[in-house]
């Protein structure tokens, strides 16, 4: 009986896209579901493919070939620990296990030891592209000891997507460093996406563009630096008319942003290990502001804001907005390197940020040429402590942060909210700035709470009697 060389439980769509994926690439994979027909019906739909259907678990293990590989696709948090648990027991010393979903990373982490402990291997890999890039070809982020990544380095090298020949994949680094690296791309995603939204949100009300304005605006930037899937995809959903009503779909969606956590859970990480993301975090709260509808339509009618018209010339509004955006973008990719860079102190990862930029640069969300900046910008110094001081990043933001401070400004006194744009530029102010205000902060807390200071005159710390 022929074995499969790697198998894959938890056949949704983004499990059975990988196992498509899998098996175009030369695989044989054997494929489980919890819900027998559900497994059943996906190796019907495809006849001739090299797979190999399994109803138990049991079957599932039997079907592969040693030392056994697989990979879960399912939900993350309990039921992940509930397929680990279930399969352990069927398992061999030397075995790999593949968690592929969006795990919390410290949940990576517990199940990396643990099953080392008991002779297995494990690897938290994050996979990003959602369904189009799990077939055609994913960014994938594995993270786990070098020799769990060795048995399916081939494999994920195959699976992944290409750009000018390199794939989209590389070992992060131990235990749940892969899974850290998909949090903070995800917590990327939510700044990229929400600049993104607050730029078309000024050039909609403050310009009154229409959607076929606005699609050939946003089509026109994407040949340029700010090219990226976001930025295709922008210019793409402007056009799109929805066929019952003749209306822009994108005009019949309730402004309501959902979200699956990863945004989060950058945010919290960032706290607990003390790095600035206000860009980031502005994204996250900007989805929270946006779910509560009712209240701001009710607010909407009690709270007054400016009554103000632009007046300004329409074509330099677009190409500041244009500017705006990319320099935003800029300080937001700065704080998650930023963080990255923190984590991997934090956490051992020994990770190697132009690695990390150059895998994002195809199949994932935010794809984009910039990423090969980047690249550049940490092949040039490794220990470089913040994007905003690479050569290349200091002319950018030099020539842009004149089209920041004024979108900001007129989006401000046009009522116009803009929190990841307004973050960005203060995190750029806030970074470059020698002298903050926090010695008024820390005398207020050593006044109310004999906190303690230090001094800029002499060494030591302090305690004033201030009352």
């Amino acid at each position: 009986m022929t074995k499969a060389h790697i198998g894959l439980t938890g056949l949704a769509v983004m499990g059975q896209n990988l196992v498509l994926n899998m098996e175009r690439n030369g695989y044989t994979v054997a494929v489980h579901n919890r819900t027998v027909k559900t497994m059943q019906d996906f190796v019907a739909a495809h006849p001739g493919k090299k797979l190999i259907g399994c109803q138990t678990l049991e079957d599932f293990v039997a079907a592969l070939e040693r030392p056994r590989k697989i990979m879960i696709m399912v939900k993350a948090g309990a039921p992940v620990d509930a397929v680990i648990a279930q399969l352990v027991p069927l398992l061999d010393p030397g075995d790999l296990i593949i968690d592929g979903g969006n795990s919390y990373f410290m949940d990576t982490e517990r199940r990396s030891t643990d099953l080392e402990a008991k002779g297995l291997r494990f690897i938290g890999t994050g996979v990003s592209g959602g369904e189009e890039g799990a077939l055609k070809g994913p960014s994938i982020m594995p993270g786990g000891q070098p020799e769990a990544y060795a048995p399916v380095k081939d494999i994920f090298t195959a699976i992944s997507a290409k750009v000018d020949g390199e794939p989209c994949v590389t070992h992060i680094g131990p235990r749940g460093a892969g899974h850290y690296v998909k949090t903070v791309h995800n917590g990327i995603e939510y700044g990229d996406m929400q600049l993104i939204a607050e730029a078309y949100d000024i050039l909609h009300r403050a310009l009154g563009l229409s959607n076929q304005e606005l699609s050939d605006i946003f089509a026109e930037w994407n040949k340029g630096e700010l090219q990226s899937y976001l930025i295709e995809i922008t210019a793409d959903i402007f056009k799109k008319i929805d066929e019952e009503t003749g209306q822009p779909l994108v005009d019949l969606i309730l402004d309501e942003a959902g979200q699956k956590g990863t945004g989060k859970w950058t945010s919290q990480n960032a706290l607990d290990i003390g790095v600035p993301i206000p860009t980031i975090n502005a994204a996250v709260e900007s989805r929270l502001l946006s779910a509560i509808k009712a209240e701001r339509v009710a607010a909407g009618r009690e709270l007054p804001g400016p009554q103000a018209k632009f007046e300004g010339d329409r074509q330099q509004m677009i190409t500041a907005v244009r500017d705006a955006l990319y320099m935003a973008k800029i300080c937001a990719y700065a704080q998650g390197m930023a963080l990255l860079r923190a984590a991997s102190r934090e956490y051992q990862y020994d990770l190697h940020y132009g690695e990390i930029a150059a895998i994002w640069r195809g199949g994932c969300i935010i794809r984009a040429q910039f990423l090969n900046r980047i690249r550049e910008a940490y092949t040039r110094r490794p220990d470089l402590p913040n994007l905003l001081l690479d050569e290349g990043f200091k002319a950018d933001v030099a020539n842009r942060q004149g089209a920041l401070r004024y979108v900001v400004t007129t989006a401000t006194q046009l009522g116009i909210p803009c929190l990841a744009l307004a973050s960005a530029l203060s995190y750029f102010d806030a970074y470059r700035t020698e002298r903050l205000p926090a010695n008024l902060t820390q005398a207020q807390r050593d006044y109310f709470g004999a906190h303690t200071f230090r001094r800029l005159d002499k060494d030591g710390v302090f305690h004033a009697e201030w009352y």
